[in-house]
């Protein structure tokens, strides 16, 4: 019996993480001598790795800088985590849509730009870590819309491209599965269009994670 893959994104997809990311990019630009962020650019390069995000919010920024923001903003993340101040709430009914999911025996991944670290603390943090077969971050890849996140995340659970559905709120998620071979499905609750999602590969965009399960088993 072939295994059926469900990998998803992480902020924007399955938690809320904008406020968190915002937060962290400002402290980041100030430690690298820049000026704030404009937070609806930064809430565009959600999914990339952090190095990547940065180069396309500022260009042209020189390595030394680049460097010390990347530096800042993962101590500004740890710091909120440590002290308790960072949220990144679920989606409404995005917790019982992954236990449905588990129960009807789909393997469920998570392929993000987030850390191991931030990953594994998003997850734990709302009870739902146990539930993932494969966890594919930043820390072990180029980031999206590189297709070694899947490649992986296949290859961890037996499962074949065309077993696979790639679920994401961005247009690097969907160019990431068509990379890979995958079945690609959009959230609209995330950080771009349904017509950025839709032009960058989607098969189908879902409103609400009910519809999402609907598309899924379609």
């Amino acid at each position: 019996m072939s295994v059926r893959l469900a990998v998803f994104d992480c902020d924007g997809t399955l938690s809320d993480g904008q406020a968190g990311v915002c937060d962290a990019m400002e402290i980041a630009f100030a430690a690298a001598g820049l000026g704030a962020p404009d937070r609806h650019r930064v809430r565009r390069t959600v999914g990339l790795s952090l190095p990547v995000a940065i180069r396309q919010i500022v260009p042209e920024l020189p390595e030394h800088q680049q460097s010390a923001a990347v530096d800042a903003y993962k101590e500004a993340f740890r710091r909120s985590r440590v002290e308790g101040t960072l949220s990144e709430p679920l989606y409404d009914g995005i917790a019982e849509l992954l236990g449905r999911l588990k129960a009807r025996g789909w393997v469920l991944g998570v392929a993000t730009g987030k850390s191991d670290r931030g990953l594994k603390s998003c997850l734990v943090t709302h009870g739902i870590f146990d539930l993932f077969a494969t966890l594919q971050t930043a820390d072990r890849h180029p980031s999206k819309p590189d297709p070694s996140m899947l490649e992986m995340a296949m290859e961890e659970a037996g499962a074949a491209p065309a077993d696979t559905v790639m679920i994401g709120d961005t247009a690097y998620d969907m160019a990431m599965a068509r990379a890979a071979g995958c079945r690609a499905i959009g959230v609209a609750w995330g950080y771009h269009t349904t017509a950025e999602l839709l032009d960058s590969g989607a098969d189908a965009v879902a409103a609400t994670p009910i519809e999402l399960e609907e598309l899924l088993h379609g």
